[in-house]
């Protein structure tokens, strides 16, 4: 299957002067879904309309610049994201150019502003995708409730997923599937597969007048506050449909690598030509359909003699997204510890020291400084790297909250989303869906299979760029002679190790086990004060045993 987009004005739609009345003025709301392929909210809003309104408002909510962010960017996402994000709605404003038409952009609360649009142009039809984040729902619960008053009739399609998770969570008795095994016997085929998704639109009827709203073009990011904002490398993937559509094809032509995918295979530490598809940016932004994509993967299906399944295939990812969708949509408090009835609530340590040391790359441990390093850089990681930092702060080694990492991804992450954050946040922290604690990724001899003389170390990591391959994922191991030979002394230009990884997973081992058997005789309704007993309790075990556990806060920096 192949993509095909017309972008050339169709010379027989009838052109409409202001104040046509062959149809109703009709509204399509850009907030995900930044795409012209697949996209059925846009295609019912040029249905029988006169004229059609397509606007993006510009959110301050997560654009507004915060200068007391620990980076630069707004109080919820990175420049990375910010700028993919505008990338993304340039190409929007292209691709519907093409077609006829154009991106309106205005800024404010977007509830509001979209309410006095709906007032303005006289709008009959409002169009937009719809959102299981608890952002949006409350947001679009609103809207509703003025639409509803006004008579204006809303479309609200569910083309971000493969499902709808409303229906999963019906056909599974009003609960969301827990394990992926269920969740796929319950999903079965998507409704809408055995037809090809829509991907072609040549025309949008034109925009109406919208010279009282004051709109403006898609906004550089400069003109969004953030011309002060310096950052010496910004994510190396690019944002929107066209870029997104251009990496699908290259990847799926090779197709026994799409056929042969497995997941979680691949190399962590290839960052030139990264080991998997980078296409979860586009996916979180609506720039590629999951469904197109869906599509895609079972046409090369077809043509190959054998191929992976989920939950290793690639085909078994994008199953993944959808299933984490489903329980978050249908899980109360998804979001956090407390009050979360899927959440094991295991006394969490709160520690700020140990969380900007991780945060900002100055662990000591090369391999998890380094990812971090590339995640403020380009707002990306592979997969693996991501468990290995996420295991590394909670149940590895600092034993540090799973919501303040979680705060972190959230920030810097181009392709965070909301669901997938929050659910491989508890996943990876044994607090939910997986619960084999005892298995710890190892800072240190982990990422040795992939990248054994430290290449992706030395990259992101300019200040051990010399040091000898045998020392490169434990530089404290290195005598003085050798570090003053690289130019990299522990402890002034590198920071010494804020834990010993041996006595530090085996300390988290022994809390997380504390906290399960709590766990289990309280059956899950364990109350702060259980909590804080058995935080005084580890703390006490602790002290008897000579303190085994001894957090290395030194405030060694990395230089420059």
């Amino acid at each position: 299957m192949r993509l095909s987009v017309s972008f050339s004005q169709n010379p027989t739609a009838p052109f409409l002067k202001m104040g046509t009345q062959i149809g109703s003025n009709s509204l399509i709301w850009f907030r995900k879904g930044l795409r012209i392929h697949d996209n059925p909210a846009l295609e019912y809003a040029a249905k029988d309309s006169s004229f059609v309104y397509p606007l993006f408002v510009i959110d301050p909510h997560y654009m507004e610049p915060d200068p007391d962010a620990f980076s630069h960017g707004s109080s919820r996402a990175g420049l990375n994201r910010i700028q993919f994000l505008l990338e993304s709605l340039s190409d929007l404003d292209s691709s519907l150019r093409k077609i006829g038409s154009r991106l309106l952009v205005l800024k404010g609360e977007p509830g509001q502003v979209l309410i006095r649009c709906l007032k303005q142009w006289n709008i009959k039809k409002l169009c937009f995708e719809y959102d299981t984040d608890p952002y949006y729902q409350a947001m679009d619960a609103r809207v509703k409730r003025y639409t509803s008053a006004a008579g204006i009739e809303v479309f609200c399609p569910v083309s971000h997923t493969l499902f709808n998770p409303e229906d999963i969570i019906r056909k599974n008795g009003g609960k969301p599937p827990l394990t992926y095994r269920s969740f796929l016997k319950v999903a079965g085929q998507p409704s809408w597969s055995s037809s090809p998704v829509s991907t072609e639109i040549s025309w949008l009827p034109p925009v109406g007048n919208v010279v009282e709203a004051n709109t403006s073009n898609v906004p550089t990011i400069e003109e969004l506050g953030y011309a002060d904002h310096v950052q010496d490398e910004f994510s190396p993937f690019k944002g929107g449909e066209t870029e997104a559509l251009k990496r699908l094809e290259q990847y799926l032509e090779d197709k026994e690598k799409v056929a042969n995918f497995e997941k979680p295979k691949g190399n962590p530490s290839a960052f030139l030509k990264p080991a998997t598809t980078v296409l979860s940016p586009y996916l979180k932004f609506g720039c590629l359909s999951s469904r197109y994509f869906y599509q895609c993967l079972q046409e090369v299906y077809k043509k190959v003699k054998r191929h992976t399944s989920p939950p290793v295939s690639l085909l078994g990812q994008l199953l993944w997204r959808d299933f984490f969708y489903t329980v978050a949509f249908g899980t109360p408090n998804f979001d956090q510890m407390r009050d979360n009835k899927i959440c094991k609530q295991i006394p969490w340590e709160d520690d700020s020291e140990l969380l900007a040391a991780w945060r900002d790359g100055r662990t000591g441990y090369p391999w998890i400084d380094a990812i971090m390093i590339q995640l403020r850089k380009w707002g990306w990681m592979h997969h693996l790297a991501r468990h290995c930092v996420a295991c590394f702060l909670t149940r590895g080694d600092l034993f540090v909250h799973w919501e303040r990492g979680r705060d972190i991804f959230e920030r810097l992450l181009v392709d965070h989303d909301w669901a997938l954050n929050n659910g491989n946040w508890m996943w990876l922290s044994c607090s939910s869906f997986f619960y084999e604690y005892h298995r710890i990724y190892s800072p240190i001899s982990f990422a040795k299979k992939y990248d054994p003389n430290g290449d992706f170390i030395r990259h992101f990591l300019p200040v051990l760029k010399d040091m000898p391959n045998e020392y490169i994922y434990e530089p404290w191991t290195a005598p003085k002679s050798i570090q003053s030979k690289a130019k990299c002394i522990i402890g002034k230009d590198y920071p010494k190790p804020v834990v010993m990884h041996d006595s530090a997973s085996k300390e988290c081992k022994r809390r997380l086990g504390e906290a399960y058997a709590l766990n289990k005789k309280l059956n899950g309704l364990v109350s702060e004060e259980d909590l804080r007993n058995l935080r005084r309790k580890l703390e006490e075990d602790q002290d008897s045993e000579g303190g085994p556990w001894k957090k290395n806060k030194t405030k060694a920096l990395l230089n420059g």
